[in-house]
C-alpha cells in the first residue's frame, strides 16, 4: 500500500493542481476503490490535503 500511496502523492506533485479521485485513477493506473482508500489514509497521515470540495493535493 505504502508504493500506491507513493504514486498518488507523485501524480499530485506531477499535475500541480487539485485532482479529484478519478483523475488520481487514471493517472496512476490505481483502481478508483482504492485511490478513495488511499486518500483517506493520506489525509489522516497528514500528507495531502483537500484545498476544494473532492480535490486534493500534497500538503507541503
Amino acid at each position: 500500500m505504502a508504493d500506491n500511496e507513493q504514486k498518488v502523492i507523485d501524480a499530485m506533485k506531477e499535475a500541480g493542481e487539485p485532482l479529484s479521485s478519478g483523475e488520481i485513477a487514471q493517472r496512476t493506473g490505481i483502481d478508483k476503490k482504492d485511490v478513495g482508500k488511499i486518500i483517506n489514509a493520506l489525509k489522516k497521515k497528514g500528507k495531502i490535503s483537500s484545498p476544494k470540495r473532492c480535490c486534493y493535493s500534497p500538503s507541503e
